[in-house]
């Protein structure tokens, strides 16, 4: 038996450490194919179903290798599920013990980063007695920059009343904290305007210039991750990380032989995002914002300094009243032929150049200016990049936010950059989720990605769908753009609501259908109702968890990365299958692409897509093998278009059925159980 497999024996170091752990063979079967690429440094594709267990499948091998464990060479071919434990065994054993790989591993988001870094790894650092050094590393807008938090305590009197409340409370914390983490900041809204003023970004850090770069948090974290064996990252800073290197500059993540991404399904579009170019009128704002203060601190005597920033963060303002009131997204090749739009983009040109002036007669005086003018440099730079929105093989668009307005240059794809680079890294990437395949197939995923090669494994749920739920595809329901299709989501779901006594999730494709079936049912049921944008995320789930009754309308955040277990969640509807909207820029000019290379766009993106989110809304329902409940699905194209049986091979083998009063006799079944346990 081999270390991994011992990990996850009946007597084994995980059942020792957990109560109630009993092995899983997907989990062994994931852990050992995990362990073959870790040693191999090569590069290996898993779906693990929900309850497979993949966060400690990967975590075993990987706390092995950096410990002492290292197998020997050999080449597996690929097997079914079932057969290989029996095929990588001996390839995996007790002989060749070796030691010293560094390993990343990326999560989808700062949440799930945190709750790797703070609750699993250490059980599975306890279960294996490892003494491996651990790293968490975050981006640098999450650390304290102690010196713009002296820089703004010093222009107090430029703060609103609520942004100096915040300034207070940073200052208290600032005297404690050990890592700078903000995320410590439990007392500070996590959108509160302050941020921005103590935090620092890649433009205005000033690096190794800084007075206080000794005891800077974010070069203490860096460091941190160069000595540990093990560093947990996100996303969104692996791939800023991965487009700084290509450009020849290296910011946080240290080198590493082994790449594990959890959560993959998600890297798409960000890394599609890091390797393209953006213009914000926010690193404008931002710019002007410093200049000013240090305008008032130290240069008061040029006048024309304070003079073209307030200047241009009005050109800002204009710019961006431009645009929709509502934050919207699209074509900005379009919208720049336009002469209005032109005309305020050349306003912007007009008087970045004449800041860029001023400054630049300010050069020398002091390190941030200098910083200043480097950063007002490079904002020239990009925005010529979106003045020629000519360049072949890019998406041009636009996204706004109540207060500004970023253009994107976007690569259409990112798979020979990004399979360059894993060619070039001589690495191991390891890529798992509950949801990467369509239609049993990575081939969505290893054409956008361009891993050729890799090794594939399909691990099934171990739950019994059968048993524990219901997948229900209501009739008769209007059409998606019906005018009464939100009434009638709203009287389909309120028999199903008293029948389950609410532990119901309304999952919603669209902002405005959410609120529309939230005005019904406010009126209708007396059950508490939680609705995505009255407060944040984490504390509308705890107070779907505190009301036995409550139910909850959520949008696009909340189709993963729930996690609510046992009768507090007994049925998920889903209001339409969720394509992505048409109108969606990015998705038009891949379209676009896909069909000046032959392929039929809908199959090729707009379909996988689809698949994929769904699948992700469909895993909030059965988390746990004593969960059971009812999914329903408002969408009859799950049935009357071929392509529904693409979405339904690609979904847990569930019982199906179109009878409404056969769902909520479940349901009552089940909330029965629930008081009957209760009493």
């Amino acid at each position: 038996m081999t270390p991994v497999q011992k990990a996850f024996s009946s007597d084994g170091a995980l059942a020792n450490t957990i109560d109630g752990y009993s092995p899983r063979q997907a989990q062994t079967d994931m852990a050992l194919q995990v362990a073959k690429a870790i040693k191999e440094e090569s590069s290996l594709i898993v779906e693990a179903g929900t309850g497979t267990g993949k966060t400690f499948a990967y975590l075993i091998p990987a706390f092995l290798s950096v410990a002492g464990n290292k197998a020997t060479k050999g080449n597996v071919t690929k097997t079914n599920p079932e057969s290989i434990s029996e095929a990588i065994s001996p390839l995996v054993d007790d002989e060749a013990l070796e030691d010293n790989k560094k390993i990343i591993i990326s999560t989808g988001t700062k949440n799930l980063q945190e709750q790797l870094f703070h609750k699993d790894i250490p059980i599975v650092k306890k279960a294996l007695a490892s003494n491996a050094q651990i790293a968490l590393l975050k981006g640098r807008a999450n650390y304290l920059c102690l010196y713009r938090l002296e820089q703004y305590q010093q222009t107090r009197g430029q703060l609103d009343a609520g942004m100096l409340a915040d300034l207070v409370k940073v200052k208290t914390w600032a005297n404690t904290t050990q890592s700078g983490d903000i995320g410590e900041l439990v007392n500070v809204s996590e959108d509160s305007s302050v941020f921005p003023y103590v935090t620092s970004t890649l433009d205005n850090c000033l690096a190794r210039e800084c007075p206080d770069y000794e005891s800077c948090y974010l070069v203490k974290a860096r460091q941190k991750a160069i000595d540990a064996d093990l560093i947990v990252v996100n996303h969104h800073l692996f791939f800023a990380d991965m487009a700084l290197k290509d450009t020849g500059f290296g910011e946080l993540i240290p080198k590493a032989q082994v790449m594990i991404f959890d959560e993959a399904h998600q890297i798409g579009d960000i890394a599609s995002e890091y390797f393209g170019e953006s213009f914000s009128t926010r690193l404008l704002v931002d710019l002007c914002t410093d200049v000013l203060q240090i305008h008032r601190s130290s240069l008061a005597d040029v006048k024309q300094l304070g003079l073209a920033a307030e200047k241009l963060q009005k050109s800002c303002q204009e710019f961006r009243l431009l645009f929709n009131f509502d934050p919207e997204r699209g074509n900005w090749r379009e919208k720049c032929q336009q002469q209005r739009f032109q005309q305020k983009y050349l306003r912007l040109k007009t008087d970045i150049d004449f800041l860029y002036q001023v400054i630049k007669l300010c050069v020398s005086r002091n390190e941030a200016i200098d910083n200043c003018f480097d950063r007002i440099v490079n904002i020239l730079a990009k925005y010529e990049i979106m003045a020629d929105v000519q360049a072949f093989g890019m998406s041009f668009w636009y996204e706004t936010t109540p207060r500004h307005v970023v253009l994107h240059k976007t690569p259409l794809t990112v798979a020979d950059k990004f399979s360059q680079f894993v060619k070039e890294s001589g690495a191991g990437w390891i890529f798992t989720s509950a949801t990467l395949a369509v239609d049993n197939s990575f081939e969505h995923f290893i054409h956008q990605f361009g891993l050729k090669g890799a090794e594939q494994l399909l691990l099934e749920s171990p739950f019994d769908y059968q048993a524990q739920s219901q997948l229900i595809v209501p009739r008769y329901l209007p059409q998606a753009n019906d005018a009464n299709r939100a009434k009638s989501l709203a009287e389909m779901a309120i028999p199903l609501i008293e029948a389950s006594n609410g532990a119901c999730f309304m999952l919603f494709t669209s902002y405005r259908v959410m609120n529309q079936v939230a005005d019904i049912l406010n009126e209708a049921i007396d059950n508490p109702l939680l609705v995505q944008g009255q407060m944040a995320k984490r504390k509308l789930l705890e107070q779907f968890i505190e009301y036995d009754d409550s139910v909850l309308l959520a949008t696009a955040s909340f189709w993963e990365g729930v996690d609510v277990r046992g009768d507090k969640l007994t049925c998920v509807i889903i209001d339409k299958l969720p394509f992505a909207s048409p109108d969606d820029p990015l998705l038009q000019a891949r379209c676009e692409d896909a069909r000046r290379q032959g392929h039929e766009p809908f199959e090729k993106i707009q379909l996988p897509q689809a698949v994929i989110a769904l699948k992700q809304g469909v895993g909030r329902l059965i988390r746990d093998v004593n969960d059971k409940g009812i999914l329903v699905i408002c969408d009859d194209r799950l049935v009357n278009r071929p392509y529904g049986q693409t979405f339904l091979k690609s979904l847990p083998q569930m019982k199906r059925s179109r009878d409404l009063h056969k769902a909520a006799g479940f349901l009552k079944q089940l909330s029965a159980e629930k008081l009957g346990t209760a009493k």
